[in-house]
């Protein structure tokens, strides 16, 4: 998303061209005229910025909307938002599933808010990989208790003593500092530690936020008003999107996928590659990254599913493809100048390296390829004192700590 608060990664017509292609022009207008607070975002962009706001989440958070698209929506947190729920959400976008989390957020001029967080993935049905999330926010009642270590400690040696008020007890939560949680087991109140010695300590003010059934009610409400409107649109444009993953032999032959997970791993690394599976067939690609699609001419759904050979033309030496083939077989890198096409048919000399991505296990997962165009220079130029064989190393790597990291021992066959 941004880096700095202000700056942008992403113009507007890319942010437009996120909502445009799957769901055609007039899907703002469909869904400005919903009153519900909720934001869409883009996973296949760098750093899953927000695409959509709507009027409602605007009003509730300050902002405006040229200060909220094209950002991630980490500006809503602040040093007292539960870094477990973030993990949280975290761990569902990684999954690709639904969640939901009560969490504390801020507005643009620094009042903190309880919010009911309905997360929801967007699935492309031909596809069948994550396009988009859904983000529903409800304000929700918010609690808050003065709480030291030493007040949790008399409480432990005095449960009964203290009398705690039953009522608090059963909506609050402690946490900075002690980190213990008031519970309920039995009809009694008990206090459960999960100490955290650095936490900032003498901390003494935290909050706690409960959402009631009614509030998860209207979340779960307009989840689905906005995905049915989304996936009312995408039928104009013939890119029908649902709330489920939709598996089939044919689709997963003809465009297969990754994580979204790992598609905002690799959206990170800003050089352009490929990332093909060699256990499908036709070892098509299945990731391309944005420099790729810049560098070519190609949309994304335009090579996501096809062998990296529509790229080659007829003066396209046969040797060097020779070269990538034999290294692939072997599992071994390879660096080949070789003479590549854009989609417009203009030919550029593509100093290509290719190596082999293994799992945590040590097998071989996909092949990535790094491009570089070199048309006009005769040898390899550096630039800040890295040559250019020595960024596509970079990038291989980084490829490499992606897959590794979220992948562990899968996905190969």
């Amino acid at each position: 998303m941004v880096a700095e608060e202000g700056s942008r990664m992403w113009s507007g017509k890319q942010l437009e061209e996120s909502l445009n292609e799957p769901y055609s022009e007039g899907i703002r207008e469909a869904l400005d005229r919903f009153e519900y607070n909720f934001v869409i975002t883009d996973p296949f962009l760098m750093d899953h910025p927000i695409v959509y706001a709507s009027e409602g989440f605007l009003k509730m958070t300050g902002y405006s909307r040229g200060e909220v698209l094209g950002r991630n929506s980490r500006f809503l947190q602040g040093p007292d938002t539960d870094r477990r729920s973030v993990l949280e959400i975290r761990e569902a976008i990684r999954r690709e599933r639904s969640c939901q989390v009560s969490i504390l957020n801020y507005k643009k001029d620094g009042t903190t808010f309880c919010n009911f967080f309905h997360l929801a993935p967007v699935f492309s049905k031909d596809q069948g990989r994550v396009i988009h999330f859904i983000g529903v926010q409800t304000p929700i009642q918010k609690c808050s208790l003065l709480c030291t270590s030493k007040d949790v400690e008399n409480d432990i040696r005095k449960p009964h003593e203290s009398n705690i008020n039953a009522n608090a007890s059963n909506h609050l939560i402690y946490f900075g500092s002690c980190r213990r949680e008031l519970c309920r087991d039995l009809g009694h109140s008990r206090l459960h530690s999960s100490f955290t010695k650095d936490d900032h300590k003498g901390r003494v003010v935290k909050h706690a936020c409960e959402a009631k059934e009614s509030d998860k009610q209207k979340a779960i409400a307009a989840i689905s008003c906005v995905m049915s409107e989304l996936a009312h649109f995408s039928k104009y444009t013939g890119k029908s999107v649902s709330d489920t993953r939709c598996d089939s032999p044919d689709r997963v032959r003809v465009s297969p996928i990754i994580s979204s997970s790992l598609t905002i791993a690799l959206s990170r690394i800003q050089q352009s590659f490929v990332l093909v599976d060699p256990y499908l067939h036709d070892m098509p690609i299945v990731h391309a990254s944005n420099s790729f699609l810049q560098l070519t001419g190609y949309s994304r759904d335009e090579v996501l599913g096809k062998n990296c050979r529509i790229l080659q033309g007829q003066d396209t030496n046969q040797e060097d493809i020779s070269k990538i083939r034999q290294s692939i077989e072997a599992e071994q890198p390879c660096t080949v100048r070789i003479l590549n096409h854009r989609k417009d048919g203009n030919p550029f000399s593509n100093l290509l390296h290719t190596a082999p991505v293994r799992n945590a296990s040590g097998k071989v997962a996909f092949y990535v390829g790094v491009q570089l165009d070199v048309t006009g220079m005769e040898d390899d130029h550096s630039d800040k004192g890295m040559t250019s064989h020595m960024k596509q190393l970079g990038a291989v790597g980084a490829v490499r700590v992606a897959v590794r990291s979220l992948l562990g021992a899968g996905p190969s066959r």
